[in-house]
């Protein structure tokens, strides 16, 4: 009996380190909040609805393709962000994948794009005709069931990118992440749920220079599981 006891409580002490790890500061410190919102409400202001079917279904946001659009489904928020860090939560609901985009005032600046069974941290193609081409800095195995919320949270600061899925990160470093910088949601496939969306300004951490060497992406070289 005591060793089941003493196996129960390091079996709880290594979940809570792993929880507190995933919530540690790595990139960035966040500061003030400059956006919040439960997502509990029907979609609309100030988010724009370019793409999809977006509904309030149990409570929170969920996201699905039209197939008339041909397109994944998007949504935006249109105010120019700073350094920032971005939190939201998601859970799969058939749907193929989630992505949280930066965009540019003219094309798709960086995302971290969510499968079941993937994490892609990636500076994203600008102009589609060249001569700029996308980097991946990591793909990380994943396994996300349906119905089970995770935690996604995205960090730029200045010509850095942090991204996170739970306790999976990577990052990388490009000039064109320092110009104006919009977010939005994009979702593939029937269907995706989101909850818990904030936006918070951002600082460097002081400690990156130490932290970044333990996360796969340094330099945009790719992950290799």
């Amino acid at each position: 009996m005591q060793t089941l006891k003493f196996s129960f409580f390091w079996l709880l002490l290594m979940i809570s380190l792993t929880v507190a790890a995933s919530d540690q500061p790595q990139l960035a410190i966040p500061g003030k909040v400059v956006y919040d919102s439960k997502l509990d409400t029907p979609p609309g202001e100030p988010w724009k609805i370019l793409k999809g079917d977006w509904t309030l279904t149990n409570g929170v946001w969920r996201a699905a393709e039209k197939t008339e659009d041909q397109h994944p489904g998007v949504a935006r928020l249109p105010d120019k962000l700073e350094d920032f860090v971005i939190e939201y939560e998601f859970k799969f609901e058939g749907g193929r994948f989630n992505s949280l985009s930066i965009n540019a005032p003219k094309g798709h600046l960086a995302r971290i794009t969510i499968t079941p069974k993937l994490v892609t941290i990636q500076k994203d193609d600008s102009d589609h005709d060249g001569p700029d081409k996308a980097i991946v800095f990591a793909r990380l195995p994943a396994d996300f069931k349906p119905g089970t919320w995770h935690k996604v949270r995205m960090a730029m600061i200045g010509d850095t990118i942090l991204g996170q899925v739970d306790n999976l990160a990577g990052w990388g470093t490009n000039a064109m992440f320092k110009q104006a910088r919009t977010a939005g949601l994009t979702v593939g496939g029937q269907a995706v749920d989101f909850r818990n969306f904030k936006i918070s300004a951002a600082t460097l951490n002081p400690a990156w220079n130490r932290i970044q060497a333990e996360i796969p992406g340094q330099n945009g070289q790719k992950h290799q599981p």
